[in-house]
């Protein structure tokens, strides 16, 4: 890869809030009130709707499932996470959100479910142990399959051991799903087609439900499979890169590879607070035939050749204003949207840049024992186009009224020109999140 030929942005302290120099968002009211921070799980499918979720952190309160019609601009509820699951009446913990992309295979759409509420048990967000009063615990994610043309949707087996699951991925031409279980980080293999569940064991450590200091690691985020051969990769806190092969139903670690390097900076991987050395976001790039990437914290683009047993880094896809001031992005995991563009040349990725008031830099905390924003920031737009190797900074996306999308970790990029994802907005006085969409650069 060679190195990145033009940056065009903005300087920081002249980041406008007028229309006319930046991304203007629109927001949707999905109608739920109780709507928590999501991630991954916003989807353009092949019928052009976008399918989403929202999450609720409450014990009693669902996710929601819904879908948006661009046409219509109208939203319709799909459902709740746990009556799908077939627990409504259950008084069971709820099915508080889906933490991964849909794939399409047979005419469905698939997906997973994960837990909401956790239990604080010494200082950190646990899976629950004491249920509130009347209610039992949580019985674990499922994976589940909806037919938009019937409406119908089907629970296919529950993740083993009562554990949810933080991460997804598909292989849409054999049927294959492969998870990646939290708190433990076991990784999960399904075959559609044969019914079969596999647990191949812990990734790394206990995950995270390990003992900060000791076997406390967190857990990778996003999987990856190779077409060609249906292996799928994951990544681990301590840098080592995972293979699974479905046909030899075989768990290995790549030798020759690994995640170690001194531009993603240095972790002590048995710490919570950070995604160490894994990567944050991967997908498979057909006309390179290798894995496109980003290190959550450092933002710095990889490219994995797992033919050649090769790890090429790239050039630094934050934004140009945290790129001149050197800082790290707020968000302490990094960010989830990060996907190639219907053009399958151009990679968007939605990150973060500093905020500035009368030309003072707003800092955050230092660190922070879990995925979330250190201090406030700008959402920003970064392309980055594979061919050329051209990158582009776009400036930040702002609501009308001026107020900044935070809290983003999801994308989805349409073949009709939006954006979409799901950010924290106000509305009546009340902090909640919901899809919004803005207009990708250079369409009317």
């Amino acid at each position: 890869m060679k190195p990145v030929r033009t940056m065009k942005y903005e300087a920081a302290e002249k980041e406008s809030r007028s229309a006319a120099n930046n991304m203007i968002a629109e927001v949707f009211d999905s109608g739920f009130a109780e709507a928590h921070d999501t991630y991954n799980a916003v989807t353009v499918a092949s019928d052009g709707k976008v399918y989403y979720v929202l999450s609720s952190e409450k014990h009693n309160v669902a996710g929601r499932f819904f879908v948006f019609d661009p046409v219509t601009e109208a939203i319709r509820p799909i459902g709740d996470l746990t009556d799908l699951c077939g627990e409504s009446g259950a008084r069971v913990i709820a099915q508080g959100k889906s933490h991964v992309a849909f794939y399409e295979y047979a005419g469905k759409l698939f997906f997973a479910t994960h837990t909401g509420y956790y239990e604080l048990i010494d200082g950190m967000d646990r899976l629950v142990r004491n249920p509130p009063a009347g209610y039992g615990l949580y019985r674990g994610g499922h994976i589940l399959s909806y037919d938009p043309v019937s409406g119908r949707a089907d629970t296919l087996v529950l993740i083993p051991d009562g554990e949810g699951a933080v991460s997804m991925e598909m292989d849409t031409a054999r049927g294959h799903i492969f998870c990646v279980s939290w708190p433990t980080g076991s990784f999960i293999f399904y075959d559609v087609k044969s019914g079969v569940l596999k647990n191949k064991g812990r990734l790394c450590g206990a995950g995270e439900n390990g003992i900060p200091g000791q076997d406390f690691r967190s857990l990778c985020r996003s999987l990856v499979v190779d077409p060609r051969n249906g292996n799928v990769y994951a990544s681990t806190a301590e840098g080592a890169v995972v293979c699974y092969d479905p046909s030899a139903d075989q768990l290995s670690y790549l030798e020759e590879i690994d995640l170690r390097k001194d531009y993603f900076g240095t972790y002590d991987f048995t710490q919570p607070g950070s995604m160490a050395y894994n990567w944050r976001k991967v997908f498979w790039h057909p006309g390179s035939q290798a894995v496109y990437g980003v290190h959550g914290n450092s933002g710095y683009l990889f490219v994995l050749d797992p033919e050649a047993k090769e790890l090429r880094l790239g050039p630094r896809l934050t934004s140009g204003p945290s790129q001149r001031s050197g800082m790290y992005d707020q968000f302490s995991y990094g960010y989830l949207g990060f996907a190639l563009g219907p053009d399958q040349e151009t990679i968007y990725y939605l990150t973060g840049g500093p905020v500035y008031e009368n030309g003072t830099l707003l800092k955050g905390v230092r660190s922070i024992a879990k995925g979330a924003a250190r201090g406030p920031e700008n959402l920003h737009l970064v392309t980055y186009h594979i061919p050329s190797e051209y990158y582009q900074d776009h400036g930040p996306v702002f609501y009308a009224d001026g107020g900044r999308p935070a809290y983003v970790n999801a994308i989805a990029v349409s073949a009709d020109g939006y954006i979409y994802t799901i950010a924290r907005v106000e509305r009546e006085g009340k902090i909640v999140s919901d899809l919004i969409r803005f207009k990708r650069p250079g369409n009317t």
